[in-house]
């Protein structure tokens, strides 16, 4: 297919074969677009967004190695001028706030048209922020209601171990989780704490008696 004098560079990174293998033959449809790499995990997806310089980067969250808030903040943090559009299963406020935090200027959840994806792909290039309704919807409760969630048992669990000083590593292994796990626990403790990192995080919640600190 003959390629626009305009034509839009994508990246499309997505640990599942056949959902990847789908974006792309759907992206291929748009004279355009042109695909010029897959990434099957957030460390291929960073190094292929270095190398491969695309416009546009179509992003999952869960992925293996390094996840995709990860890959946003190693590309924010390079200077890379990808613009990425989130594209994932995830709808929680954390999620999409943290995307949101780290450079993404797009958030669509699997299940979107493929209408839905091309409006995403061309606004995000033209230096738009496409949110569909449902995470607008999202964004709006909770600038309506800023009341912070109360942790789950299981981030509690974690937030325990962090305050022990153990790494993700030790936490992973203690609470027979992955490590790619607790750092999802470790980000929704954050948002939900509103803390910076993970020191700041332990010292609010000894503040409010979630946490006692050992001498």
């Amino acid at each position: 297919m003959a390629r626009s004098p305009e034509t839009i560079k994508v990246l499309v990174a997505d640990d599942h074969p056949m959902l990847r293998e789908g974006l792309v033959a759907v992206l291929d449809t748009q004279p355009d677009f042109e695909v010029v790499g897959e990434a099957g995990g957030g460390r291929e997806a960073v190094r292929l967004a270095r190398r491969l310089e695309p416009d546009v980067i179509l992003l999952d969250l869960e992925m293996p190695g390094v996840d995709g808030v990860a890959v946003l903040e190693e590309l924010r943090d390079a200077g890379s001028a990808v613009r990425a559009v989130v594209f994932t299963a995830y709808d929680t406020d954390e999620r999409i706030l943290g995307a949101l935090r780290a450079g993404a200027r797009g958030y669509l959840l699997k299940g979107a048209s493929r209408q839905e994806i091309f409006d995403a792909v061309r606004t995000v290039h033209a230096g738009g922020s496409p949110l569909q309704p449902v995470v607008t919807g999202r964004l709006l409760a909770r600038m309506r209601d800023p009341a912070p969630e109360p942790l789950t048992p299981r981030e509690r669990e974690v937030l325990d171990l962090l305050a022990g000083g153990l790494s993700n590593r030790e936490i992973s292994g203690r609470l027979f989780i992955t490590e790619r796990t607790v750092k999802f626990h470790v980000s929704a403790i954050l948002e939900k704490l509103g803390a910076a990192n993970r020191t700041e995080a332990v010292t609010l919640a000894a503040q409010r008696g979630l946490v006692r600190l050992t001498e």
